[in-house]
């Protein structure tokens, strides 16, 4: 049974997550959406410190919060004026929004119920250690990810490189 304690901390990161994600979404200003993107994935990491997996919420904060919102708010910077507001949607396209993302609310709801055996699971090992990890993720065996890394890599390089020639046309 976990404590009182520990559920009242679980509900600040999880409302965190949520209310920093409509912000993103429904603010009109482009780097306050960034910046509320970039506090829902630190909260995210918060929620992952708290389920005691290390690892994954150094990454989350690394890759994440460091790096893609960083790359977001640069080429906000590059393509965009940064004080204008994005234009207002027509009433139109906001039921369209609506009712998509209340569709993909029923389907993402389906899918917890449905999938339901975790809730009641226990952690069934020891976590990683980092050796393991490293290895799995920059080796050149089967079931490595060294190459996939580096594609990706070069895609994001290949996305910056393209932000700047947008930028220097204008």
């Amino acid at each position: 049974m976990e404590s009182v304690g520990s559920i009242i901390v679980y509900t600040i990161i999880t409302l965190a997550i949520v209310v920093c994600s409509v912000l993103a979404v429904t603010t009109r200003k482009i780097l306050r959406a960034a910046t509320y993107l970039l506090f829902a994935l630190f909260a995210t990491a918060a929620l992952y410190f708290k389920l005691d997996y290390e690892f994954l919420g150094a990454v989350q904060i690394a890759v994440y919060a460091g790096g893609i919102v960083v790359l977001f708010v640069f080429s906000i910077l590059l393509t965009s004026q940064p004080g204008d507001n994005s234009a207002k949607l027509a009433s139109k396209k906001r039921a369209l929004g609506f009712i998509g993302a209340l569709s993909m609310l029923l389907v993402a709801g389906y899918s917890l119920v449905s999938r339901a055996s975790f809730l009641t699971a226990t952690a069934s090992g020891d976590n990683p250690v980092m050796k393991e990890i490293g290895t799995a993720l920059m080796g050149t065996g089967h079931g490595e990810y060294l190459l996939p890394f580096e594609a990706i890599s070069v895609l994001l390089l290949a996305c910056i490189i393209g932000g700047v020639v947008i930028a220097r046309k204008r």
